[in-house]
This record gives structure tokens, C-alpha cells and sequence, in this order.
């Protein structure tokens, strides 16, 4: 099948105006961002980034604020071991994570990283503890004692990453957080391994948690039923310090909770500050767009391609008279802009406003002709008119049309 070919577009800019409204100062909720594109991002199926893009990603994500990154796998061998090394030594005011399996040799893969903290993870259902452990509660609560121990004797933090937690046994779970805390663990992460929780089951589990345990809480959410977002920012409104995030959602099957949408939803919605800087969020996503070679959604929240981009003719002329119309985000703090797009469902006003960049003042009567034919013409092409065809649109019109016949007898146009 012959591909199609990308949708091509007459576009009007409408920068916007004014300055970003600044936080509430007061606002005294901190929320820790540990973003995981370097590691459960590049699990996902297909996407392996080499040692260059591995260090370029890092080193953007530190540059625009990302206080900590998980950066990588040490059991995956020395080659790993020695790009998170290199990181380790390029980075500076940011906490680097190691995810390490809850065992000896792990840890010991870990140490020659240099980096500050692991996260040692364990399932924590009993699916996964008997299915893929082929372990028991007992042994895997011994194990977390023993690790965690032999992790800080090592010199390193320790996050406990409760694998499968969404689906594991409330009265074990707050054994395994007790044990953590007990051994001398500082965080403990509660991941939605199969991303099968909602935001009102996420809120009262974090709660119920975050009123037993004096424990950091970490909230490591998947994409599976399209939560992610949601269900994070339903822990950090029950309590959670931490939270897991991946650039553009990237990670294992429908991805993890996008850095992107967090951000922007703890800024605005949440009134949280996150420090991150907001003018870099489209550069991180279009460098882990290539680097993974998954593209970003043209609708992607945020930072999709359409997301600011708009054809109807009643939101056009809304936004026309004030922005605050329809504009719940300010493109500006992107460092992007609204555009207007001819096509199906725009009106009168679209139709002069493109006509007039082309140096073109249409007359009255040919205003809603031209506009019929613009509509017709994206129906049948699935792509809005370019200036060339608008021309042709308009010299077909002066050649089969009169002022006394408005909009009737119009002529199908081929291009």
C-alpha cells in the first residue's frame, strides 16, 4: 500500500501575548520527579539508545531540571555499566538511580556505576512472588532485609520497588514497606506494574500508605488502560514525595506516565512547582523522539504536533477575539504558537485571513464559494488546500462564477 503523504496545511500564526501567571508562592507541596526514559523507557519493545544518545538525553533532562533520573540497568553488563558511569560523571546537581534486581550481584554491578541511589525491586503479588519468583512471602521479606542492609552498607540510598503492587495483598504489602523501613530503606515505590489501577483506587492506596509509613513514597505508574497520568496525579494528591515519569510516555507496552503531561498538570493544576524549565519540554521530547524512533502522535497532549493547531470556525473566531476563549494552556510557555488551519469546519473569516497573507483581498461574493470549495476539496483530499491551490481554487471560481450567482453553480475543482 502506498503510504500517504503528510497532511499539508495553510497555517496563520497568532502569536501569543502577555507573560506566563506566575505560582502561588505559597503553595508548600514538594513533588520529586525520577524520570525513567533512560531506563523502563528503553524497555520498550524495539527501542535500544545508543551510549551518545544515552548521554545527550541525560544531560538535557538535567539541564532543563529533571531532579533525578533512574539512568539504567547494571546487570545488563559492563557496556551499560560503563555509559551510566559516563553519565554519572557529566551530571552534576542531579540524583542518578540504578534499577538493580533485589540480589547480591546486582548491587555489586551497581557499585562501579558511582551512582547515589538503587531502587531493588521485588514482586510483591502473590501471582508474581509463586509464578516468577517461584518464592513465598517469607523468603522475599528475608531477602528485602538482607539487600537493603547490604545496600547501605555500601554507601548507596535505597528505594524498595514493590513490583506488581496494584495487585498485591494490602496486609503483606504494609509487611514489605515495614521491612523496608525497618532495614534502613529511605523510599519505597509502588508500581502499577500492569497498569490496572484507577485514580480513586490509586488515592486510597497511597493514602492508607502514606498514614503508616514515615517511608518516601514513589508512584511508578504504565499506560496500559490510558491512566498513567492520571493515576500519578492521584497519588501525589494522596500523598506521595515521588513520582516515575518517562518523555513522551515512552516504556514497557503502552508506555509510563509522560514527564511532559505531569509537569504541566503539577504546575497548573496542581499549583506545585516543579523547577523544571518549560521552554525545553518540546527539545527533550523531539531528542527522544528520534533517538527511540517512536513518533510523537500528531494529538500527543503537549507536545503533538496539533495540539495548538485548529480549523473549526466558532473556535478560530473565539480565540481570534481572546485567547482565554479556548486556551486552557499558553502555547508561549512552550515556546510555540496557536495556529488556524483551512479546512472542513472553518468559516468565513479563515477564508479572508488566509486569502489576505497570500496578498489576495477576496471580494464579497466570492467569500462562501471559496469557502465551499475549500471544504470540498479537504473532504475529498484529506489534507487542507496550499497557497498554490488556493489560487487554482480561486481562479476556477472567477472563471466559472459571476457576482450575481453567489454561491451557486460551483464546479468541482481537480488539482
Amino acid at each position: 500500500m502506498t503510504a500517504q503523504p503528510p497532511i499539508q496545511q495553510v497555517t496563520v500564526s497568532q502569536p501569543s501575548e502577555g507573560k506566563r501567571t506566575p505560582l502561588n508562592e505559597s503553595a508548600d507541596r514538594t513533588v520529586i520527579i525520577d524520570d525513567t526514559t533512560l531506563r523502563d523507557g528503553e524497555q520498550s519493545a524495539g527501542v535500544a539508545f545508543t551510549a551518545e544518545e544515552k548521554l545527550s538525553i541525560a544531560s538535557l533532562l538535567t539541564e532543563m531540571g529533571v531532579p533525578e533520573l533512574e539512568i539504567g540497568i547494571p546487570a545488563m553488563g559492563r557496556e551499560e555499566q560503563e555509559v551510566m558511569r559516563a553519565i554519572v560523571e557529566q551530571t552534576s546537581g542531579a540524583t542518578l538511580l540504578a534499577w538493580c534486581r533485589m540480589s547480591a550481584a546486582d548491587l555489586e554491578a551497581a557499585k562501579y556505576t558511582g551512582v547515589d541511589m538503587v531502587d531493588l525491586s521485588v514482586p510483591v503479588s502473590d501471582q508474581q512472588i509463586t509464578r516468577k519468583l517461584c518464592s513465598s512471602r517469607s523468603r522475599v521479606l528475608r531477602r528485602i532485609d538482607r539487600m537493603v542492609k547490604a545496600g547501605r552498607d555500601e554507601g548507596f540510598a535505597i528505594c524498595v520497588g514493590c513490583e506488581d503492587a496494584s495487585r498485591a495483598d494490602d496486609d503483606y504489602l504494609m509487611q514489605v514497606i515495614e521491612a523496608a523501613e525497618s532495614a534502613g530503606a529511605s523510599r519505597i515505590r509502588i508500581a502499577d506494574t500492569l497498569g490496572v489501577l484507577d485514580p480513586f483506587k490509586t488515592y486510597e492506596k497511597i493514602k492508607w500508605i502514606k498514614s503508616a509509613t514515615s517511608l518516601q513514597i514513589e508512584m511508578h505508574a504504565h499506560d496500559d488502560y490510558g491512566l498513567a497520568s492520571a493515576n500519578t496525579l492521584a497519588a501525589i494528591s494522596a500523598g506521595a514525595s515521588h513520582i516515575n515519569t518517562t518523555v513522551n510516555g515512552l516504556g514497557e507496552r503502552a508506555g509510563n506516565a509522560p514527564l511532559e503531561e505531569l509537569v504541566l498538570a503539577l504546575e497548573h493544576l496542581h499549583n506545585i512547582a516543579t523547577g523544571i524549565d518549560l521552554l525545553k519540554i518540546q527539545p527533550i521530547s523531539a531528542l527522544v523522539e528520534q533517538a527511540s524512533g517512536r513518533p510523537v502522535p500528531w494529538q500527543k497532549s503537549i507536545v503533538g504536533a496539533g495540539v495548538f493547531v485548529h480549523e473549526a470556525g466558532i473556535h478560530v473566531d473565539g480565540l481570534m477575539k481572546d485567547r482565554r476563549n479556548y486556551q486552557a494552556l499558553d502555547p508561549m510557555e512552550l515556546g510555540r504558537q496557536h495556529e488556524f488551519v483551512l479546512g472542513k469546519h472553518s468559516g468565513r473569516q479563515m477564508v479572508l485571513s488566509c486569502y489576505r497573507d497570500l496578498g489576495i483581498d477576496l471580494e464579497h461574493w466570492q467569500v462562501m464559494p471559496l469557502l465551499q470549495q475549500v471544504r470540498d476539496y479537504s473532504t475529498r483530499y484529506k489534507r487542507s488546500p496550499d497557497p498554490h491551490q488556493l489560487r487554482v481554487l480561486l481562479e476556477l471560481l472567477e472563471l466559472t462564477a459571476a457576482p450575481s450567482l453567489e454561491t451557486n453553480g460551483l464546479s468541482e475543482v481537480t488539482c
